[in-house]
C-alpha cells in the first residue's frame, strides 16, 4: 500500500505541473494577442514615432511567443523543457533590455557580455555530442 502511494505522488504532481502550464500557456496567449493589438495601434497611430518603443514591444511579443513555444515543445517531447528555449528567451531579454535601457555605456557591454555568453554556450551545447534515446 505504502509503495503505491509513493508511485502516486510524481504522477499528481506531473498532472498538476501540466495544468498549471495549460493555464500559463492561456494567460500568455491573451497577452501575446494584447502585445499584437498593441502593436498594430502603433503602427497606425501617426503620433509615434518612437522606435526604441517600438522594437521593445516586438521583442516582448517574441519574448510571449517563445514562452508559448517552449510549453508547445514541453508537451511534444514528452514533458521536457529543451535548454536551447531558454538560451533564446535569455538572448531576446537582453536585446530587449539592450534597446529600452541603453543610457549606461557600462550596462550594455555587460549586456552585450551577457549575450556573447548565451550564444557561446548554445554553440558548445550545440556541437557536444549527444546520446539519443
Amino acid at each position: 500500500m505504502m509503495r503505491f502511494n509513493i508511485k502516486l505522488i510524481p504522477v499528481i504532481l506531473q498532472v498538476i505541473l501540466n495544468i498549471s502550464l495549460v493555464i500559463l500557456a492561456g494567460i500568455l496567449s491573451v497577452l501575446l494577442v494584447k502585445e499584437l493589438i498593441i502593436f498594430i495601434q502603433m503602427l497606425f497611430n501617426n503620433e509615434s514615432n518612437d522606435y526604441k518603443l517600438f522594437l521593445a514591444n516586438i521583442l516582448i511579443f517574441f519574448l510571449y511567443f517563445e514562452f508559448i513555444s517552449m510549453i508547445v515543445k514541453y508537451f511534444k517531447e514528452n514533458y521536457h523543457f529543451p535548454l536551447r528555449y531558454f538560451i533564446y528567451i535569455g538572448i531576446t531579454a537582453m536585446i530587449r533590455l539592450i534597446i529600452v535601457d541603453h543610457e549606461s555605456p557600462l550596462n550594455t557591454l555587460l549586456y552585450s557580455f551577457v549575450i556573447f555568453v548565451l550564444i557561446l554556450g548554445y554553440y558548445m551545447m550545440h556541437m557536444t555530442p549527444r546520446e539519443r534515446s
